[in-house]
């Protein structure tokens, strides 16, 4: 059966593009579908401040007038600048189990690489390294997040196939959260503060929160500088981010730990699951996926881990104690018994270190993938 090529050159098409998944996961117990509004606005031209320094395509592939598969191709400036990789990003790499779409996609973003010079291309990565990445390798029959992609078991074959390498894999475990606050963790926890003098933020409302978000995204980008792919965020980037998700965090999910003059040192961000609401809602808010969302913010046994940040100067002095003992606490208050960590770096022990006195599974691998191209 012939596949056509077609670029996506306008917003009817972007929201095609966007909705493929819908179709191609409809069948799977363990795909989460992003929120609709969120894919647009990161990958909408006009949206995403990303594109001050990305040249971005996509493709779409068609069979018998139908899509059976899609790619992202991304040119970021900051990544050639910050690491000097002539590379060249694919993501949102999504197909029918047809060898002959993902060859034809692919070679799409090998081509355009190679018309703009490139060495390389890998992925899947987003803009950022906040937004979804790694192709999974491991963990095929395990429910997904909203923080990750999920394809199915026969991807990794295809990328072999088509003479992609490993560069570097993400894991990532399922946490057991212990019924009560840890004596250990707790009496570390508060050495740490008094022995450092710091005190935690008590804020209870996301406008009280709101002046500490810029700080929050200026500590991650120093502290993640040195991590797989990441790319230094521009100050428009994070504002568009805190618009984004603040309306979803409730501040008693995000522990801040600030110093004597009320600069903060270290954070972590976590919520209650949404992948089983996203599921009910198919990633729309409206008319009603709101709801599903809402009950899922108040009533749950799952959450999910996103982000922790330490400032270097406080780091390997207990800091972590305060931010998990918080998150013990905060996940007791709900009934939250299991938290998926989301991807760390097979390489970043020391984030692994920190689950080493919790019962936990490894249970989902992810890749990214390289394939050099001819000079």
């Amino acid at each position: 059966m012939p596949t056509i090529i077609i670029e996506v050159k306008n917003t009817r098409d972007l929201k095609r593009f966007i909705r493929f998944p819908n179709q191609l996961y409809r069948q799977s117990p363990y795909w989460v579908p992003n929120l609709f509004f969120d894919e647009l606005n990161t990958l909408h031209w006009d949206k995403n401040p990303a594109f001050e320094h990305c040249e971005v395509r996509y493709w779409m592939a068609i069979q018998n007038n139908k899509i059976v598969g899609r790619v992202a191709a991304i040119l970021n400036n900051k990544h050639l600048e910050k690491w000097g990789q002539q590379y060249l990003r694919f993501g949102w790499l999504d197909f029918i189990d047809d060898p002959q779409v993902s060859e034809a996609l692919l070679k799409m973003v090998e081509n355009w690489a190679k018309e703009k010079g490139m060495l390389a291309v890998h992925g899947p990565l987003g803009f950022t390294d906040l937004d979804r990445e790694g192709m999974l390798v491991e963990g095929f029959d395990e429910l997904g997040t909203m923080a990750t992609f999920y394809n199915y078991a026969y991807y990794p074959k295809h990328m072999q196939r088509l003479g992609y390498l490993k560069d570097t894999d993400w894991v990532e475990y399922e946490i057991t959260v212990p019924l009560e606050p840890d004596e250990k963790i707790a009496r570390a926890a508060d050495i740490a503060l008094k022995r450092n003098n710091l005190k935690l933020l008590k804020v209870k409302t996301k406008n009280q929160l709101r002046p500490y978000a810029m700080d929050l995204f200026r500590l991650l980008d120093t502290e993640y500088a040195k991590l797989y792919g990441t790319v230094p965020l521009t100050d428009k980037q994070m504002q568009a981010y805190i618009k984004t998700y603040l309306g979803f965090i409730n501040p008693e999910f995000v522990p801040i730990v600030l110093d004597e003059n009320d600069q903060m040192v270290a954070f972590g961000i976590t919520m209650p699951s949404l992948s089983k609401a996203l599921k009910a809602s198919r990633g729309n808010l409206f008319p009603f996926g709101f709801i599903h969302l809402l009950w899922a913010l108040k009533q749950n046994d799952r959450g999910d881990l996103y982000l922790v940040a330490v400032k270097s100067d406080y780091q390997g002095k207990g800091i972590n104690a305060v931010l998990m003992d918080q998150i013990i606490r905060v996940f007791n208050k709900l009934g939250i018994t299991k938290v998926e960590s989301n991807p760390e770096l097979e390489t970043n022990l020391e984030v692994q270190a920190q689950w080493k006195l919790f019962k936990k599974r490894q249970h989902k691998r992810r890749r990214c993938w390289i394939k050099s191209l001819p000079a």
